[in-house]
């Protein structure tokens, strides 16, 4: 009788340990669902332009459903769980001083390319009064289609720099 009086104080401390552990792993889980992504720090004017088109996003992109990464905020938004990532407010990228850096034009937005080591393309927006990044994974390392579904967006609510 006084082993079973001695287990019992033990059981009771178990039980909300091993609640504790159920729980810890819960959490990690499910915060693992939304890739983390830094949120810019744009100037007010820049910012301003950024939730006019935060509210002009659209909801699917090439059928990937709009999935926004953690931390929530207006400057950012996703598509397919990180595999289009948009960022409105960025610093403007040291490479557009580059003569020989790259190009495209979507549906009459023009894009700077950068190709990280490691990663799937990013495009910058050119001659905006607020920097638009979008972050493609390397399943779309060679299509600029996912751009053409951001164009109407951002001319309607980035003016461009003339």
């Amino acid at each position: 009788m006084t082993s079973s009086a001695r287990r019992s104080p033990r059981s009771i401390f178990l039980g909300p340990s091993a609640a504790v552990l159920v729980l810890a792993a819960a959490g990690c889980s499910l915060s693992d669902a939304q890739p983390s992504v830094p949120v810019p720090t744009p100037s007010a004017e820049a910012a301003a332009y950024c939730e006019a088109l935060h509210e002009e996003l659209p909801e699917t992109i090439l059928e990937l459903e709009r999935s926004d990464p953690s931390p929530d905020s207006e400057l950012t938004a996703g598509w397919g769980d990180g595999a289009i990532v948009l960022r409105c407010g960025v610093p403007r990228p040291a490479k557009m001083d580059d003569p020989q850096s790259e190009g495209v034009e979507a549906d009459g937005v023009q894009w700077m390319l950068e190709e990280p080591e490691g990663s799937g393309p990013r495009f910058t927006t050119t001659y905006r009064k607020a920097y638009v990044e979008v972050t493609l994974d390397s399943t779309y390392a060679h299509d600029i289609t996912p751009l053409a579904s951001f164009a109407g967006p951002v001319s309607k609510t980035v003016p461009g720099k003339f």
